[in-house]
């Protein structure tokens, strides 16, 4: 990481907390900060991706505004994980996407279901395009050929897989641990990832807009994460049915790919609903504000290409199928090609961190002797 006023601000705050310690036992931040006697800019970045925003030390800091020393460590961190996701892109060029993220999110979305809908209505006839397929088999790629599908699915994943793949190693090289990564270490940190523990904050929950704790925040991230997994398990699946066992698509509601969509369809449209709800109802003084235009514009992609799915799903023995498939693709490739360039990143660069902290755990105090 460069040098900028918000690794500055960041240094700062974190030299403050480390002298005062009252927040030791809310997260696993200040574990990692009393480890430390100086703060390069590699730590900063690495303790900005390991904060979980819960902001319960906002508001148990006594020098929080309006204090004149004005401490807002979640909104400091914030500051610099933003700036992690672009010093960390790949590749460079592209960087500058995080700058304008929402409108970027909401360009290249609007863009991918305009290209996916002109390209189908343009290869089909509209008796075709607009007719009833029923539910045989093939009737989906009747309307849009599978190798187009496979091609576009692959190219743009494919990238979006090396471009988070590089930006991972960029990280790591920058604040990662010098020890060897062992077994245990990545047990401990798959546990904190699957389970979001850091979402509890203390162990009380997330502080969302006042001093209450609630386990709201945690809860949604949940529905949102396991449901995004559920969609995943479902697409490889029917990836399976259909290359391995000969069974193509579109399946029955009972079959194994159309119930673990539907859940993971469900679950992810309350957990986006939900977590842009609370954008809109969090205290905004531990909060980046700029920042809520990328937020929120990832979490509607998100929602948008659970209720298309579902959607989908109800109309695809109707002749609403064509159009339904055609904007449903149209989300899945916007969210493909932005995956590295949105606020997504954040769940892989933060899990990068909790591996971090689970090797660092048994190292002794860095800087020391």
């Amino acid at each position: 990481m460069q040098e900028t006023d918000a690794i500055a601000a960041a240094r700062r705050e974190m030299e403050i907390c480390n002298a005062c310690r009252y927040c030791e036992g809310f997260c696993a931040v200040f574990p990692a900060v009393e480890l430390r006697r100086e703060f390069s800019a590699g730590d900063l970045s690495y303790l900005a991706n390991l904060c979980h925003g819960c902001r319960g030390c906002y508001y148990a800091c006594q020098y929080s505004p309006p204090h004149e020393w004005g401490i807002n460590v979640p909104k400091a961190l914030a500051e610099v994980r933003a700036e992690s996701y672009a010093e960390y892109a790949w590749p460079k060029p592209l960087a500058s996407m995080f700058n304008r993220n929402g409108t970027v999110v909401s360009l290249v979305t609007a863009l991918g279901i305009a290209l996916v809908l002109f390209l189908t209505m343009t290869l089909n006839s509209p008796g075709n395009f607009f007719g009833a397929h029923g539910t045989a088999a093939d009737s989906f790629y009747d309307v849009i050929p599978l190798w187009a599908m496979q091609i576009v699915g692959i190219l743009t994943f494919g990238f979006s897989l090396v471009a988070l793949a590089m930006g991972v190693r960029n990280f790591w090289r920058d604040a990662g641990p010098k020890d060897s990564i062992g077994p245990v270490s990545i047990a401990i940190a798959l546990w904190d990832v699957l389970t979001l523990k850091n979402l509890g904050g203390g162990g009380n929950g997330c502080n969302d807009n006042s001093e209450a704790f609630s386990m709201r925040r945690r809860y949604l991230h949940h529905a949102m994460f396991y449901g995004f997994l559920l969609c995943f398990a479902a697409t490889t699946t029917g990836f399976i049915y259909h290359s391995f066992l000969g069974w193509p698509a579109p399946y029955a509601f009972i079959s194994a790919p159309v119930l673990l969509g539907t859940v993971g369809g469900v679950l992810m449209l309350v957990g986006t609903i939900g977590l842009t709800a609370m954008k809109f109802v969090d205290d905004p003084m531990p909060n980046v504000r700029r920042l809520l235009g990328g937020d929120v514009a990832l979490l509607m992609l998100l929602s948008m290409i659970a209720l298309t799915g579902l959607f989908l799903l109800a109309v695809r023995a109707t002749g609403a199928m064509g159009m339904a498939m055609a904007i449903h693709l149209g989300f899945i490739l916007a969210f493909f090609v932005t995956i590295p360039y949105s606020k997504m990143v954040h769940g892989v660069y933060r899990s990068a961190a909790l591996l971090r902290r689970a090797i660092e755990r048994n190292m002794k105090p860095l800087g020391g002797e």
